[in-house]
């Protein structure tokens, strides 16, 4: 039974004992300890309003993001619309200049026909004018080659002059 009960001797040693490492460690250890745990303590907090701080400016951060993106994207919509006005702009202008410079283009045309117009009734003309000198010629040759006809002819024409003055 002597391993079940301990001795008074034991006892009061282990008891004395106790006491010095509870004294030694309450004087020197626990503040050390104490200090370790608060000092992470103050760590955890501080760590914990760093966290908090980087949300709020996050937030903050995203909010004004957000804002850019939306005057971003009102500015695109603005450029656009802007950018779609001048296009129909330029291309109602472009339409107009063309619609001017066809009309230019056609009367010029309608200039150039009339003249070619002109130009082929006086090359008829002159191909009419020739061509009736030249019958005109085959005919004379031919009446006047005979020495009748030719006095026949000639008096009918002095006839024709006289009547006519």
């Amino acid at each position: 039974m002597s391993f079940l009960l301990p001795d008074a001797g034991l006892l009061f040693w282990m008891l004395v004992v106790f006491g010095i490492v509870f004294f030694i460690l309450a004087r020197y250890g626990f503040p050390i300890i104490v200090d370790m745990v608060d000092e992470r303590k103050r760590f955890i907090d501080q760590s914990l309003q760093n966290a908090k701080e980087a949300n709020e400016r996050l937030a903050a951060i995203n909010a004004e993001s957000e804002s850019l993106l939306k005057s971003a994207r009102d500015e695109q919509a603005r450029i656009l619309r802007e950018a779609a006005v001048t296009r129909d702009e330029l291309i109602k202008e472009a339409r107009e200049r063309a619609d001017k410079e066809g009309e230019k283009m056609l009367a010029e045309t309608r200039r150039l026909i009339q003249m070619e117009k002109e130009e082929m009734m006086r090359d008829m003309r002159r191909q009419v004018a020739e061509l009736s000198i030249e019958i005109s010629r085959k005919i004379l040759r031919r009446e006047l080659s005979d020495d009748v006809r030719q006095g026949s002819l000639i008096e009918e024409y002095i006839d024709e002059t006289l009547k006519k003055q």
